[in-house]
């Protein structure tokens, strides 16, 4: 639960100062398990790496000048970043750059030190620091922690760790399928299609203008830092709108649906990059590239992560395969029936649709066991593709 922050410009220095300090200590952390060899032996973990961070302390006075429990807390987070990554769950931790990582978390007794002003208003009173008052749009509850940050474009967040709040479906066993592209970034089995809002033609004339500024720029200039700035502004706008969209559309699926199906999709492969290496160049690089804008602009992976969260239980990832080419109508499956992005004609039937649509009534139409079965003797048998007759069970 993210809510803008607004500290003073004095605030704002002493909040720059504890963000560095929380880097500095995480980056001297992550430089000490790095040097693990077999030969040395285990490396140091949290409780000898919080001893040894008092014996920094009084050595470095500037490093002493900040909050000790901000410090602390980044070992924390550094070795609990560790023990995901040995659970397979998470990369492994990397290198806290500034004006990438600006941020600190707070957790504990001074956690829960919030009061409200008014209305509309709240205030945080952060260690070190005093006082920050920040704008409160919803309420607050049960929250143990809290992460200040501040982005690329220079706007401060104080965001709660609490439970997503879950909806309760309507009860009425309604069915939807949910069809992700990149020209139309949701269809719904329903018929309805909706995009997040880009940005407007005089925004992004704006934002090419200064990212030609932004090239020709002097390295470590005032100017390239000023221009950066402004284009960080323009592209937070837009993931803004894109945040909001997000919101807006897992919540109306949630409330009007008991049963939301997706295509099982793996963003983050579909996504990588196929620049290849010196030796072996990728293919197709700008095309590949474009797609992964694409993709990334619309949303996907955040999109299916809230459905989860309001709606957990409810969302069925189901096998995406020929769910474009199958016609809804007859079930046949052809390649050609894709006349283009947004025309479908059946060439077995004459089915007309929008692509997109009928892609998610076939969705819809399929379990999480969709396109496998069982035999009668216990072999698994699949869909055969066919362009000339329709879809017939293979034993394979």
């Amino acid at each position: 639960m993210r809510f803008r922050l607004y500290p003073t410009p004095a605030q704002e220095v002493l909040l720059s100062e504890q963000c560095a300090h929380a880097r500095y200590v995480w980056n001297l952390g992550l430089e000490q398990r790095l040097m693990w060899a077999r030969w040395k032996g285990p490396t140091p973990g949290y409780v000898e790496q919080s001893r040894q961070l008092t014996e920094v302390r009084a050595a470095r006075p500037w490093l002493a000048q900040g909050s000790q429990t901000v410090q602390q807390q980044a070992l924390r987070d550094l070795d609990q970043a560790w023990r995901n990554f040995f659970a397979g769950t998470h990369n492994r931790p990397t290198w806290r750059k500034r004006g990438a990582h600006e941020g600190l978390r707070i957790v504990g007794p001074q956690a829960l030190r919030i009061r409200q002003d008014n209305g509309r208003w709240s205030a945080a009173l952060v260690p070190k620091v005093g006082w920050i008052p920040f704008r409160r749009t919803r309420a607050v509850v049960d929250w143990k922690s809290y992460r200040i940050n501040r982005d690329r474009a220079g706007r401060w967040h104080l965001a709660f760790a609490v439970l997503p709040e879950q909806i309760p479906g309507p009860g009425t066993g309604g069915i939807v399928g949910v069809d992700r592209g990149v020209t139309v970034a949701v269809a719904l089995s329903t018929g309805e299609m909706t995009s997040p809002d880009k940005l407007r033609a005089k925004e992004a004339e704006r934002l090419l203008r200064l990212q030609r500024h932004l090239a020709r720029a002097q390295p470590s200039s005032n100017r390239r830092a000023r221009v950066k700035t402004q284009v960080a502004r323009l592209k937070a706008r837009k993931a803004d709108r894109r945040k909001d969209w997000v919101e807006k559309t897992s919540t109306y699926l949630a409330q009007r649906f008991d049963v939301i199906r997706v295509e099982d999709l793996n963003t983050a492969a579909m996504t990588r990059s196929a620049r290849g290496t010196i030796t072996k160049p990728g293919r197709n690089v700008q095309a590949k590239a474009g797609l992964n804008r694409g993709i990334l602009a619309n949303g996907w992976g955040l999109l299916l992560t809230r459905l989860e969260d309001k709606a957990p239980g409810r969302v069925e990832k189901v096998n995406p395969a020929y769910t474009s080419q199958t016609c809804n109508a007859c079930r046949h499956i052809a390649r050609e029936s894709r006349k283009n992005q947004a025309d479908f004609q059946c060439v077995a039937c004459g089915h007309q649709d929008n692509a997109d649509v009928n892609a998610a009534r076939n969705i819809a139409e399929r379990s999480t066991a969709a396109g496998l079965a069982v035999a009668a003797r216990g072999d698994r048998v699949r869909l055969a593709r066919s362009v000339k007759r329709e879809p017939q069970l293979v034993a394979s």
